[in-house]
């Protein structure tokens, strides 16, 4: 009898192996769904589908991107967020996910507390271009411009809580400079407005600022990393001039909260491999992206010390969303 007992339990920890859930052994075994809280077609949008084809190939099974645009990215973190926590769920983590926390003052969720932080995959600077009719041409002048003619300047962006608006008002917190924020519905609607100078600048994303200032439609007076940002070492960093000015795009992976560590480390080493292909890093390049890889632990702290920062700046701007 006893050994018939024995025999019956062996027998049903044994079944209850098989039945486990799946673990990073066999991980991918099914399409896997990376939600990003952007619209096709623009620069996030082309990393993380650059990525998503990379991990397709290395792993055998589809990352498949799925854009769901809207409230400023916070719909596709909500939608990551309220997930199963089994992998088969992430989340494309940009600068508005750090914004969102303190600029929304309902959101169904706490960023920080209900994501675990996957994987840091690039970092992308801004840049600050002005209208051909404004007579500066350092970041300097614009400043002094500025401050002699308090509130007679509109900055574009691409919209209310993206890092082009936090951008200009960190600019406008560190030197004190009066200017109005006209938001768009993204940077590409705004230029022309710019070039007519229905308004007088932007702090765009690199792609697209560098595109119209190469071709002479506006000015470029610096980008707003810490130093001078390897594609374009012609154009100064704003923190030459502004000491210890810093407005750097991260952009990385998340996973609902719970997401077994092992999976994670598997995603992990999988988007580390990526940045060293040399295929994969001109791609980024050409988007104007620095690959910036990372384990979890230093992505989560990076978002949480950028969460932080731009609190700061949001509380300074008194500008909040409900």
């Amino acid at each position: 009898m006893i050994r018939f007992v024995r025999a019956a339990l062996l027998g049903l920890v044994c079944g209850l192996a098989t039945v486990a859930p799946s673990s990073a052994s066999d991980y991918p075994n099914r399409p896997v769904r990376w939600l990003i809280g952007f619209a096709a077609g623009g620069p996030v949008d082309i990393v993380a589908r650059i990525m998503g084809q990379w991990l397709s190939d290395h792993f055998g099974q589809q990352f498949v991107v799925e854009n769901r645009a809207g409230s400023g990215g916070n719909i596709a973190a909500a939608a990551a967020i309220n997930s199963p926590a089994d992998g088969y769920t992430l989340l494309f983590v940009a600068p508005n996910n750090a914004i969102s926390a303190s600029l929304y003052k309902k959101l169904p969720y706490d960023f920080l507390r209900d994501t675990t932080p996957v994987a840091s995959i690039m970092q992308l600077t801004n840049m600050l271009v002005v209208t051909n009719a404004l007579p500066v041409k350092t970041v300097q002048e614009f400043i002094d411009y500025c401050k002699a003619n308090p509130g007679k300047l509109a900055y574009a962006s691409s919209g209310n809580g993206t890092s082009v608006h936090m951008s200009a008002e960190l600019f406008k917190a560190m030197t004190g400079c009066d200017m109005q924020h006209v938001p768009y519905r993204g940077s590409a609607i705004a230029f022309p407005d710019i070039i007519s100078n229905k308004v007088q600048l932007i702090f765009d994303n690199l792609p697209s600022a560098l595109e119209q200032s190469r071709g002479g439609s506006v000015r470029a007076l610096g980008v707003t990393s810490p130093q001078r940002w390897p594609g374009v070492p012609d154009v100064p960093a704003i923190a030459e001039t502004v000491p210890g000015f810093e407005a750097v795009g991260f952009y990385g992976i998340s996973a609902p909260k719970g997401t077994p560590p092992e999976i994670v480390d598997l995603i992990n080493k999988a988007v580390g491999e990526a940045l060293k292909d040399p295929k994969l890093v001109a791609r980024l390049a050409e988007v104007g992206g620095i690959p910036k890889p990372m384990t979890p632990a230093e992505f989560g702290k990076l978002v949480a010390d950028e969460t932080d920062k731009w609190r700061k700046v949001v509380e300074f701007a008194g500008v909040s969303v409900d």
